[in-house]
């Protein structure tokens, strides 16, 4: 290409103009002297055999190939399940393998020095189908599907056509210098491309890597999030960079940003970064780990996972708190299965002067081992507080081991098995009493 083209001149612009709309004309002519002359020939009728071949023998191999991806999944895919494999691969599998004779049948046909344009056209667009299947069912978010879907038909349409080259030279001569890098609009869209190929890898690999991390006995719940997300972050950090450096991009243009970047993280994301540290600290001393059974700020409920920047508790109203792990750090927080998952529960009970106290201790640890959820061992225990000032106060304790499904239930049976087991024998509860003596009666 001449330097005017690049220097960006006005000449050079209308040159580059008449050049390439000179060669997608060209072009079209090709194409239409190909179906008037040479659709209806013998090697044009041959490749139709061989692409209705192919697609006979897709069908015979759809069910054997199935079959054997059934046998591989059991024994080497183990970590994914056989419904996601039924969404994403199986659906795919006609296409590929039509794809895959038809590929073998334009070789053969190569081979021999046969015409192999129709057969060509039958793979591209094959290719097509089998990447925007794949990809629509793995991603599932409508508008990526879409996007992928209109970019590999119009790849697939210009390569069919004989436009690809002249549409990739067009959008590489829209570009400007960026120190010593030049930088065009198909080295942005190839950069997109490929970041966006790399971080699907980057999180498809850093699951299967979570689910191997996950599957490690040896590890603690929280030791095993630390290392995931860790995983995952240098992933993307390597696809970042890697995709950059692929396509010629010198890092040095990033300097003057990441030091904006810097500014920003000292001034305006400090809670962010906060708690951010303050996740990997408490991943790091294993103080709260998923599943444990807390209270903070108020909010008692079990952990159900640590997030880089907040911790999700969820109530036993099925209320979830997206509490930030800072919280965790400068509050106070009670941990109710930290070392042990026994929790005991007091509950203070008045009984009237009058009543037989060691018979109505009984009665009480009776009603308390009645409730299911009350352990045996530590048995359920009832001490004599001290004689109030209008009752005998006594004093239940019990255990439980499930505190995540709730105490205030397993509370709420146990007072009312103690309230039927009083009310069988005539034990009183009593209520605040008072006497009052009158000396002298007021004349009238």
């Amino acid at each position: 290409m001449p330097d005017s083209v690049t220097n960006g001149g006005a000449g050079s612009n209308v040159e580059l103009a008449n050049f390439d709309i000179q060669m997608i004309l060209d072009q079209f002519q090709v194409m239409r002297t190909y179906v008037v002359e040479e659709l209806f020939t013998v090697g044009s009728l041959l490749e139709l055999a061989v692409i209705g071949l192919a697609f006979l023998l897709a069908m015979a191999t759809d069910g054997w190939c199935s079959r054997l991806i059934a046998v591989f999944h059991k024994q080497l895919l183990k970590g994914v399940s056989e419904e996601k494999l039924k969404a994403t691969i199986l659906p795919v599998l006609f296409a590929f393998m039509w794809l895959v004779w038809a590929g073998l049948g334009r070789y053969a046909l190569g081979a021999f020095g046969q015409p192999v344009a129709l057969t060509t056209i039958a793979v591209n667009l094959l290719s097509a189908w089998v990447v925007i299947r794949l990809f629509s069912n793995v991603i599932g978010e409508p508008f990526w599907a879409h996007t992928i879907a209109v970019t590999a038909w119009t790849i697939a349409a210009l390569n069919i056509f004989g436009l690809l080259d002249p549409v990739m030279i067009f959008l590489n001569s829209f570009a400007f210098h960026a120190g010593d890098t030049r930088v065009s609009v198909l080295l942005v869209l190839k950069a997109i491309a490929l970041v966006v190929l790399l971080l699907w890898g980057t999180s498809i690999l850093s699951s299967f890597l979570q689910r191997r991390i996950n599957s490690l006995p040896a590890l603690t719940p929280s030791v095993q999030i630390l290392m995931g997300k860790v995983t995952r972050i240098a992933l993307v950090a390597l696809a970042f960079f890697v995709a950059l450096t692929s396509l010629g991009i010198d890092l040095s243009i990033f300097a003057v940003l990441g030091g904006a970047i810097g500014i920003g993280v000292g001034f305006g994301l400090q809670k962010i970064v906060g708690n951010f540290i303050s996740g990997v600290i408490l991943l790091m001393d294993r103080s709260i780990k998923p599943g444990d059974v807390i209270e903070v700020a108020g909010t008692y409920g079990w952990v159900r996972s640590l997030g880089a920047r907040f911790t999700s508790v969820v109530t036993r109203d099925g209320h979830e708190h997206l509490i930030p792990n800072e919280e965790f750090i400068i509050n106070t927080v009670t941990n109710w299965s930290f070392s042990d998952r026994n929790v005991r529960i007091k509950k203070a009970i008045g009984i009237a002067y009058d009543t037989d106290v060691r018979k109505a201790q009984a009665l009480v640890i009776e009603a308390a081992l009645d409730v299911d959820r009350v352990l045996k061992h530590p048995a359920p225990q009832c001490h004599l507080k001290e004689f109030g000032d209008n009752s005998i106060n006594l004093e239940v304790r019990f255990w439980l081991g499930d505190p995540e499904n709730g105490t205030a239930n397993v509370s709420s049976k146990v007072l009312l098995g103690i309230w039927d087991r009083f009310r069988d024998n005539n034990i009183e509860i009593p209520y605040p009493q008072r006497d009052i003596h009158i000396k002298e009666m007021p004349s009238r």
